[in-house]
């Protein structure tokens, strides 16, 4: 008999298969990945494409810049501590909103408006203004949904005002822990009571949906001590929850090297961390969104698991279902459903090219058909714990799923995949199957748990 795949449902102990679990793989925010961009695709692939599209536009609007770097961080972000330097970046990125919106030129809709980074609140609340009144002014909006991510340790009442006047109803704060010797561990410090005290002021200015990004498999961690977080977590009163795995990865991010790597904990004490955070908060009462997040089941995420409407895209889990992101920022990723492109990392580069009223796509890649295809199984086996993968695509697999199949974590019928219960931890390493450009990669990703 087939067993029904997962949507919500708590699953009990996750059986622990460590060698299905030694090969690093992609978080796949998007398929291909951001691994396989190249300087083939960039500034005219990214005009053409914005010159085309037209209907339901979502935005994300980048900040790479923190008052404070943390040191296990991944984010491509800087010091905001030379303020001529944030201020001629604040200039370039109102010129790009003005440019990207001419191009678009009232065929779309505007939906949601996401600013990430780094952190937005490194910028003054003033600026953010600014950005604001600029997209009001260049973009076509239809009532959007806005949202932003923010650093509780910089954050002060005249964001909340600012918050509440732009209408801003969703943010997300980056927790990580509330342990205290690991906080040093990892160097971002901010006692529980900022945590209180910011939680507030957000729900004052207006914030429905607050998102507290935390993290398992830190220095000097174990269940215990993880526990005590998501008990905090959910005692503030988090809607929403990311658990996120640390992936310690030096060579790549050198201020990485500041966390003492022999205090990490290890594969099973990870995967146990995982497991019993799952349990945990399906216990009180959230609603599971892929393995890593969870959501109350009023918020629209949870909604959108239940029903299966879940989609992913560079933010992560998502519910939006425009077919088309448009990233606005040095870094930020534009999406649209044949073509990936990223904007210029650097941002004096960034800002240069911007002065000479040029867009800045930079790296990205063309989605073949086939590209657009494994996409869609990628993103139904993240989001739905199934996809239709069609007979002859089993057979082919069959060897590569056997491992899965056979330890029970997966089942083939009628050329359906499904992830049974057990075999959630192991979603991304099944996707990771049907990546034909990870096959014979030698590029490093993250844990799979």
């Amino acid at each position: 008999m087939k067993q029904a795949p997962i949507r919500g449902i708590s699953t009990g102990m996750w059986p622990y298969h460590p060698e299905l679990l030694s090969k690093p793989v992609p978080r796949y925010t998007s398929f291909p990945t951001a691994a396989e961009f190249t300087p083939d695709v960039g500034v005219d692939d990214l005009e053409a494409a914005l010159r085309r599209t037209s209907g339901d536009v979502s935005l994300y609007i980048h900040i790479p810049y923190c008052e404070q770097i943390c040191w296990y961080c991944g984010c491509n972000t800087g010091a905001a501590n030379k303020r001529q330097r944030l201020a001629s970046y604040l200039d370039a990125l109102t010129h790009e909103i003005g440019l990207v919106g001419a191009m678009l030129d009232g065929r779309i809709k505007v939906r949601r408006i996401a600013f990430g980074g780094g952190s937005p609140n490194a910028i003054s609340p003033t600026d953010f203004v600014r950005l604001v009144d600029a997209i009001t002014l260049h973009f076509s909006l239809a009532d959007p949904a806005w949202s932003i991510e923010l650093d509780p340790r910089t954050l002060n009442h005249e964001w909340g005002e600012v918050l509440g006047f732009v209408g801003v109803s969703r943010a997300s704060l980056g927790v990580q822990t509330f342990d205290a010797d690991i906080q040093a561990r990892i160097g971002r410090v901010q006692p529980t009571g900022v945590i209180e005290g910011c939680t507030a002021m957000l729900r004052d200015a207006g914030i429905t949906s607050l998102n507290f990004d935390l993290m398992y498999g830190l220095p000097g961690q174990d269940w215990a001590i993880l526990e005590h977080s998501l008990q905090e977590a959910v005692r503030i009163g988090a809607d929403r929850i990311a658990l996120f795995g640390y992936a310690h990865v030096p060579h790549m991010l050198p201020r990485q090297r500041r966390i003492d790597a022999s205090a990490l904990p290890d594969q099973a004490l990870r995967f146990e961390m995982a497991e019993r955070g799952y349990r945990f908060l399906v216990d009180h009462g959230y609603v599971p969104v892929g393995f890593d997040h969870f959501a109350k089941p009023g918020d629209a995420l949870a909604q959108a698991t239940v029903a299966g409407r879940l989609h992913r895209n560079f933010q992560g889990f998502t519910e939006d279902p425009a077919p088309v992101l448009v990233g606005l920022g040095a870094s930020a990723i534009s999406s649209f459903p044949d073509l990936l492109v990223q904007n210029e990392k650097n941002a004096g580069r960034y800002r240069m090219m911007l002065s000479q009223d040029r867009l800045t796509g930079a790296l990205g890649v063309h989605r073949s058909a086939q590209d657009q295809r494994l996409g869609a199984i990628i993103n139904g086996l993240l989001c739905q714990g199934e996809a239709r993968i069609g007979t002859d695509m089993v057979r082919q697999m069959s060897d590569a799923l056997a491992p899965f199949v056979e330890r029970g974590l997966a089942s083939c019928h009628n050329g359906r995949l499904s992830i049974l219960p057990g075999g959630l931890p192991y979603a991304r390493t099944i996707a990771a199957l049907f990546d034909p450009y990870r096959q014979d990669s030698a590029r490093r990703f993250s844990s799979a748990v």
